[in-house]
């Protein structure tokens, strides 16, 4: 199946988190769009693997995503190597998308930089043609695809975006999707233990962040995203 969008996170959650709303309005616009979580999260503080399985599923029936695959890396310790390139390069290849997000370049945890930089590398490694992969199972080739462009959504840290997306009607959408995560985030009835992400502050802060973003450009919500070379329009009139 051909994607329009090829969303990766490292963690289940970073995709919804970063760029939720954004999805959500693409795919209210008929594109077909799809989620790669690099790892299961099994190394997060609160809740499990199995757990969070669980929930990355329900968080894609909310968003109304086309597809989702768990590339199951070591949570805190994939690196960026030959070997975790190509496993991206068969998704790339497989879903062949137009546009890829992936996490921001920068950030709290050391997975988040990680993930941008593999991702970035095997979407410019995807496009040439003498690297071979094949899925597993297969007996075919896959063709050598590079999409279009590689944008990064921002996380924890505020950084600059490059450019935003106007989101409102969305944000709505993106919360729920966010708290499909029972496990991750705010729960006054949990006993689990507090983590960074857990308070309501957090939940709260996702809102504020899009709701500032939209205000310095006149909109209602916005989310935003970093590049990591030009991003081209056709004519002034595409900038709002």
């Amino acid at each position: 199946m051909k994607l329009d969008i090829l969303v990766f996170g490292a963690h289940p959650d970073d995709a919804e988190l970063g760029a939720g709303a954004t999805i959500a309005k693409e795919v209210s616009k008929g594109k077909k769009v799809g989620i790669v979580d690099l790892t299961r999260g099994e190394l997060g503080t609160r809740g499990s693997a199995e757990i969070r399985d669980t929930e990355a599923a329900a968080s894609a029936k909310i968003l109304g995503i086309s597809a989702r695959e768990n590339m199951e890396f070591a949570d805190g310790f994939f690196v960026n190597d030959k070997e975790h390139q190509l496993e991206i390069i068969k998704m790339i290849r497989l879903y062949r998308p137009e546009i890829v997000l992936c996490n921001a370049v920068y950030d709290r945890h050391i997975d988040h930089g990680k993930g941008s930089k593999l991702v970035s590398d095997a979407c410019f490694l995807s496009g040439l043609v003498k690297i071979d992969t094949k899925m597993d199972g297969d007996d075919e080739w896959q063709e050598a695809w590079r999409p279009k462009v590689v944008y990064h959504y921002i996380q924890w840290k505020n950084l600059k975006p490059d450019f935003v997306v106007d989101v409102s009607g969305f944000i709505d959408t993106k919360i729920a999707a966010i708290k499909a995560y029972g496990s991750q985030f705010y729960d006054p009835n949990s006993d689990e233990p507090e983590t960074p992400i857990s308070s309501k502050n957090f939940i709260d802060s996702v809102i504020y962040r899009a709701r500032d973003l939209g205000r310095l450009v006149g909109v209602e919500y916005a989310e935003g995203f970093t590049v990591e070379r030009f991003a081209a329009v056709d004519s002034l009139s595409d900038l709002i």
